[in-house]
């Protein structure tokens, strides 16, 4: 029924650009009348327009002063001013930026060392594309429709109010890049431009964020925020409000990367935890034991099945993949006909039973890859302690106290030391073994080259969707120095989380938010829920001639890397050019090897090489280029093709592994076929990649027993092509769900983190803090009193009440002296909380009047600073 009415009345996103229609071609008339304007003239008109918008705020703003509302209800109709004397003026500004472009025709420049020509002005599709932008939307365009100018019209109109414009890129270099390039564009109409880079101090990113525009990482926005909300004084701030962010790759930035909150992390007072150097040669012979344990249960599955007992092999097989999944003699019988399903139908029947305890003691450990635990078994805890069974069970610290207190023979200070001594004892066995789960983890499931590489004697993370080294980031609760210890690195002291924020709750900040990408609609509902931004499809300005071929299924890495390899001999020997799409650093540098044996000459571009990244890409679709990247290659480059390249066919895409997201695999496709040209794409796969191992490879192995493919054979059907597309969305589905339990909690601690950040800013811009500090006294004072377990005084401990108050705020709080100052036998709650609080206040002043009070205000503000960040680790 859906489709029929689609084809009748159009999707919502055609509908929707029908109705812009008439806004474009006014847009086009307006440009034309510019045509004869110099470039003086354009300026000249920015500015009378800049100083419409910013009167017609500041003229709301007097008048809404005098209505009694609250902060956020002035801040709404201000910005639904402000955005309605922008909307006036969107046609003649997108015509001025049409008319800019037109100026620029020819004219060359630098961009991140390349010398570009300008050769761009705006399409119909793009301007309408711009419209969809303005108005707080996502646009969907494919790639290769030059989103990247697309952007100009609205940032160029919503600069125009003077509070900047923010525009969210996927990395530090197409942040470098855009700014110079579309940079160009708003200089000429008199608008100032910043980019960020990771390695830029505070007066570089002020000075870029006092430009009209900037462009930028959301890290770097996100950790400037953050940074921002730590500064002990105002000067120290480099952000300037959040008014409106253009996202480019939106999917990627606000969902992607949404499964990691930014955190900025402190170096814990105390000393590096030598317990992961000490542990270390335990864990590596366990992980050696269990190493040549699952060689054996592969070997006795291997002799039941000669022997026909299919049941007795399957359960060697399920617990040869539970002790060691990624081992190398299990890897190769799971290729065999029937072998993962056998495995797989064993593992449901214990399942079943409740009897998966049976199939892991025989093994020192078990490990759930897909979930990352592992769990140490009665094997193992006895390899690791053989004379000390104990060290593995945590005492319950709750029962030890409770003995404690009922050995009547003990004095007080007795009973303390051994209550100190039963928490010592939880809190070393505790974090004993949290630390041999951490080095398990690292020796089982973490991979130099793929999830981490060493870079200057240290561990570095590599970002999974852009393939790039995340400088400054480490893995939390003691993973990273397991990481440090198994590579013998400096083992660096473990942190504490000083400030946080979701992506999801940054990007809340902004007054107005858009984006744009080519991969959106898939997920218009997540970004309907949490961000309310709507997707519109934009069409292409020339039809897509790309070919897509079905992926070729191996059976084993091996096979398809020698497929791989051949394929790119091939289009060498043409002329072809080829981009090679990897998701690890590790299978880059394999092919690459594997490149170098035969004499091909390439390129590669990982996390080890992106300083060459510009000059890589330039060249990657030149006549026989052959191009090595990992994801970073796949979001935002632009691959011209060279002289000749049109007749062989285009650039070629081989993709070496699905990606978890189906977005990243579009993305890398997307690089090919771009506003028309020619072009192919083609993924190689093996059922030994993660992917079709974890979430999709039952099925898919099902379908290859059926077909009887034998080793060295490829299928390319249809139904492989599905089942592997729905082990993505099983994926997906699955990070949704960690992205939105990231976001609830989040939203609970976003509400605190406003407060907080408010008062601070408040203590930061030199604002009296005089009542914030009375409200905090008197707050301290009604805790003190409600502390108690009765709400009658006269049963009080009055000698701990008198003991705080005296010590905290110089006041006797003598319960007595109250009685005969308020002239009163009893008293309520009510009574010595007033009393109380009035002598604090009469204390507080007679301290004032001894020093100046400029400096009793400077030092209440320090003093609000320091006290939040302290209490706010």
């Amino acid at each position: 029924m859906q489709t029929i009415l689609k084809k009748v009345f159009g999707s919502k996103s055609d509908r929707e650009i029908k109705t812009l229609l008439p806004i474009v071609d006014e847009i086009n008339q307006i440009a034309e009348t510019l045509s004869s304007k110099s470039e003086v003239e354009l300026v000249s008109r920015a500015q009378e327009i800049r100083k419409e918008i910013i009167s017609a705020r500041e003229s709301a703003e007097q008048e809404l002063q005098e209505k009694n509302l609250t902060e956020k209800e002035l801040k709404k109709l201000l910005q639904k001013t402000e955005q309605s004397t922008v909307d006036e003026y969107m046609p003649e500004a997108f015509a001025m930026v049409k008319e800019t472009c037109r100026h620029l025709m020819g004219h060359s420049w630098q961009m991140t060392g390349q010398t570009i020509e300008w050769n761009m002005i705006p399409y119909d599709v793009q301007i309408a594309g711009a419209i969809i932008l303005h108005r707080g939307k996502i646009t969907e365009m494919k790639t290769g429709e030059g989103k990247t100018l697309v952007a100009t019209m609205p940032i160029f109109l919503n600069a125009l109010t003077g509070r900047g414009v923010h525009i969210i890129t996927v990395n530090d270099y197409l942040a470098q890049r855009d700014a110079e390039w579309m940079g160009e564009v708003y200089k000429k109409l008199g608008l100032t431009v910043g980019y960020l880079q990771n390695s830029m101090d505070n007066n570089q990113r002020r000075e870029a964020y006092n430009c009209d525009i900037t462009y930028g990482t959301n890290t770097e926005f996100g950790f400037d925020y953050l940074r921002d909300n730590m500064s002990l004084a105002a000067e120290d701030l480099v952000q300037r409000g959040h008014a409106f962010a253009v996202v480019d790759e939106v999917d990627s930035v606000l969902i992607d990367e949404a499964r990691t909150p930014l955190i900025i992390s402190g170096s814990v007072d105390a000393p590096v935890d030598k317990t992961f150097q000490d542990l270390k040669p335990l864990i590596q012979n366990l992980v050696q034991k269990q190493n040549s344990l699952v060689s054996e249960l592969v070997k006795h599955a291997e002799s039941y099945l000669k022997e026909n007992k299919e049941q007795d092999a399957g359960l060697k097989l399920l617990q040869a993949n539970r002790g060691m999944p990624k081992h190398r003699q299990l890897r190769k019988i799971f290729q065999e006909s029937g072998m993962i399903k056998l495995a797989h139908n064993v593992e449901s029947s214990y399942l079943r039973d409740k009897q998966m305890h049976k199939v892991d003691e025989d093994l020192y450990f078990s490990i759930d890859e897909k979930s990352h635990i592992i769990d140490i078994t009665e094997k193992g805890r006895e390899l690791l302690a053989p004379n000390n069974p104990e060290t593995f069970v945590i005492p319950d610290l709750g029962e030890l106290l409770n003995d404690i207190d009922s050995q009547l023979d003990l004095k007080p200070n007795q009973i303390a030391q051994e209550k100190e001594k039963a928490h010592q004892l939880h809190a070393e066995r505790s974090g004993k073994i949290h630390n041999i789960n951490q080095l398990l983890r690292a020796y089982t499931l973490y991979e130099k080259d793929v999830e981490y590489v060493i870079q200057e004697r240290k561990v570095m993370i590599v970002d999974e969707f852009t393939g790039r080294v995340l400088p400054g980031r480490r893995y939390s609760e003691g993973l990273h120095q397991a990481l440090e210890a198994k590579e013998n690195v400096t083992i660096e002291r473990e942190t504490q989380t000083l400030a946080t924020i979701t992506i999801q709750n940054y990007f809340r900040l902004y007054d107005k938010l858009s984006g744009m990408t080519g991969t959106a609609e898939t997920e218009a509902e997540e970004f309907g829920a949490i961000y309310n931004l709507d997707v519109t499809v934009v069409p292409t300005h020339t039809s897509i001639t790309r070919e897509d071929r079905d992926d070729l299924v191996y059976k084993t890495k091996r096979e398809k890397y020698n497929a791989v390899i051949e394929e790119i001999s091939n289009c060498y020997k043409r002329g072809q050019p080829v981009l090679v799409g990897t998701i690890s650093v590790e299978v880059s540098e394999l092919l690459s090897r594997m490149l170098k044996r035969k004499g091909i000459l390439h390129n590669v571009l990982n996390a080890k090489q992106h300083q060459k990244e510009a000059e890589i890409v330039t060249r990657a679709g030149q006549s026989g280029a052959i191009t090595i990247a990992t994801n970073m290659a796949g979001r935002g480059t632009d691959i011209k093709l060279g002289s000749g390249v049109k007749e062989v066919s285009g650039l070629h895409i081989l993709g070496t592994e699905r990606h978890d997201s189906r977005r990243i695999d579009l993305q890398l496709r997307g690089r090919s076929g771009r506003q028309g040209d020619p072009g192919s794409s083609q993924f190689y796969l093996s059922l030994e990649d993660d992917l079709m191992r974890l979430f999709g490879s039952d099925r898919i192995a099902g379908i290859m027993d059926k077909m009887g493919v034998e080793e060295g054979e490829v299928i390319t059907a249809k139904m492989v092509t599905r089942a592997i597309s729905n082990a993505q969305k099983k994926v997906e589905g699955r990070n949704y769900g960690i992205r939105k339990h990231l976001l609830e909690y989040d939203d609970v601690m976003n509400q605190q983190r406003q407060v907080i950040y408010d008062i601070r800013n408040q203590a930061l811009h030199g604002e009296d803090m005089k009542e914030t500090v009375l409200e905090f006294i008197e707050e301290y004072v009604a805790d003190e009193l409600e502390s108690q377990d009765s709400t009658n005084p006269e049963d009080w401990n009055w000698e701990s009440i008198k003991q705080n108050i005296a010590s905290h705020l110089l006041v006797d709080a003598d319960p007595d002296s109250m009685k005969s100052e308020l002239n009163k036998d009893d008293l309520s709650i009510d009574d010595v909380r007033n009393f109380i609080f009035e002598k604090t206040k009469n204390v507080y002043a007679a301290r004032e009047s001894l020093v100046p009070e400029e400096i009793m205000r400077g030092f209440e503000r320090f003093v609000v600073l320091r006290t939040i960040d302290e209490k706010w680790k």
